[in-house]
This record gives structure tokens, sequence and C-alpha cells, in this order.
């Protein structure tokens, strides 16, 4: 078991072991589609999640294990060897929203000059609906500084999330992004939303999906370890998709926003690991996949926990923190 894992398990951020009997467990099919590419801004890293019965999950964005460590970071884009020509382009005026704003929570919407895809879907916060955006922020305050710790893009369903930087560090970066609910194709792995809503009280997204049945993800917990997400799906889902993706990019293990990957197998005594490259696939209980040395690409970016799949909603966990200068998170 590699330290990573340990200090992982140690802190409370994978489970220890498998539930006593009678605990609502489900495992995941795991399908690996990711390809080899040689430029650092495609996302050729692909992780698919299948399984009907799961209603119930939790998704965990980690700072990587070497972040105490890391004298320089690195985020600036690295346009090598990559051809963007041909990805499609819709084009739009930019503008800024503000949807809410209270002092320790607010949501911000932005739409872009261009993006690959169109950007009409409705965003609602109370009574205010907004068409047309590309990218919705989620900012908390801590420590009296404004720290944006979640975001999601309208158009294609992808959410990126990271955890309150640690310590005396002002910033870590973004890395790799996750899809929630029924994962299509469309040149690329996406997720169709009809609409979004967004509560503050309960720090709950819903969202629509175009192709039947809801989505519920609820921030959980935040803290300068993790940030968690906890999902929730309704109504009547497609049959036989993924109900979330992870999608990341590795050219090289120096070069990567993820490069390995550990997993749980049903019944299994410890963890199975692999490079993400060459991951077999299987049947997950928990899955992590992260970096254990430092990138030139997002270098402290964090790493991504998917678990607690489950057909019941789950117990309230006692761990669950957030700033102190927030309100508690409610149930």
């Amino acid at each position: 078991m590699s330290r990573t894992i340990r200090g992982l398990l140690a802190a409370g951020l994978l489970a220890a072991a498998i539930p006593s009997a009678g605990a609502a467990e489900l495992a995941a099919r795991v399908d690996n589609g990711s390809e080899p590419v040689l430029c650092a801004e495609k996302d050729n890293v692909s992780l698919t999640f299948t399984n009907p019965a799961v209603k119930h999950f939790r998704i965990q964005a980690v700072h990587p294990v070497y972040l105490g460590m890391l004298n320089t970071d690195r985020w600036a884009a690295d346009w090598t060897s990559c051809d963007m020509e041909g990805d499609p382009v819709h084009v739009a005026e930019p503008r800024r929203v503000t949807f809410y704003e209270a002092p320790d929570l607010w949501l911000v919407g932005y739409t872009y000059p261009s993006f690959w895809r169109p950007n009409d879907v409705p965003v609602r916060v109370g009574d205010r609906v907004e068409h047309g955006l590309h990218l919705l922020q989620v900012w908390v305050r801590y420590k009296e500084r404004a720290e944006e710790v979640l975001v999601l893009y309208p158009p294609d369903g992808y959410w990126r999330a990271r955890p309150i930087p640690p310590g005396d560090m002002r910033w870590t970066a973004y890395g790799s992004s996750f899809l929630v609910g029924p994962v299509k194709d469309e040149g690329r792995p996406i997720v169709a939303l009809k609409d979004i809503a967004f509560d503050p009280a309960t720090r709950t997204f819903t969202l629509a999906f175009a192709d039947g049945g809801e989505g519920k993800v609820r921030l959980a917990a935040l803290d300068e370890e993790h940030v968690a997400l906890d999902v929730s799906f309704s109504g009547d889902l497609p049959q036989g998709r993924p109900f979330a993706a992870l999608r990341s990019m590795y050219v090289m293990e120096a070069n990567s926003d993820t490069a390995r990957v550990a997993w749980r197998a049903p019944g299994a005594k410890g963890w199975g690991e692999s490079p993400v490259m060459t991951f077999p696939g299987g049947e997950a209980t928990e899955l992590w996949t992260g970096r254990v040395v430092p990138s030139r690409h997002n270098t402290s970016a964090p790493d991504m926990i998917f678990g607690r799949f489950s057909d019941v909603p789950p117990k309230p966990d006692k761990r669950d923190t957030v700033p102190k200068e927030a309100a508690p998170l409610p149930q």
C-alpha cells in the first residue's frame, strides 16, 4: 500500500475497511477509456462509473500528498503539440453576473466570448433566472479571504472542485474535471442539462437532465484538506449509461493532472494500484485517482475520490466540517 493511500486512510478520507454487515455499500463498474496524447490541454483520461442501482455517492477533491513540499507551483496552460483548429466555436457576448452574495457564500456566473457548445441552459437562484452562462463559480469566505472552491460549466455539465489552500498558501490549482449524471458522447463525454437551480441555504445544486431524471449535488464538507460533494439521483434516468465520469490529462507522469489510480474491489482485503493509462478497470466500491510525485502541469491540483456508492440516502457524517466563518451546512 502506498504512502498516499495510508495517509488518506489515516485522515478518514478513504474508508478504512469494508462496512459491517447490513450497510448499504454498492460497487460501480469503472471503465477506462483513456487514450495517449501529446497535448497537455486535452482531456485524454476518461474513467466512467456505471451501476443503475446507485442513487447516492460522494465525490471528494483532496490536496495531493506532496503539497507541503512544494517550493514552486505551476498552473499556466501548456499548448505545446496542441492543435485546436478543429474544435467547434459558438460565439457569445461576454458578461459577468452575481447571482447570490452573503458574507460567507456567493455564486458568480460568466459568459465567455466563445465556447465549444451552445450556452442555452437556464440557471435559477430564487426568483432570478439567467440564460447563456458558460461558467458558475462558488466562493466562500475563509480566514478573511475569498476562496473559489467549486465550478460548473452548464453547457456540457463539467465540474471542478478544490479544497481551501492550507496554511500560508494563497492559492492552489484546479485540475481534473468530473461529470455527474447520465454521461453520453458528443465528440467528448458530456452530461446534457435541461436547467440548473442553486439553493444557497443548503448549498445544493439541482440538475434537471435533458434526457430524463434529476440530480442534486450538495456541498457537504469543506476545509484545508478536502471538499466533499454528496450526490443523489431521482426520477427516470436513462438506462445503461454511466452515472459519473472523471476527465483529466496525462502526457507523462511529470506532465499530468492525474497519473495513478487506486481502487477497492468488493470483498478485497487491500487496495489495488495502477498507472492511470494502464488501469484495467473493473468493479470498485471506492476509487482514488491522483499523483504521488509533482507534475509541471497544475502542480498543486487536488486528487479525486469517488465512493460511498449506495441505493439509500447516506447518514450524516460527524467528520464533515465547514470554515468557521461559514454557517453550518444543513444535512
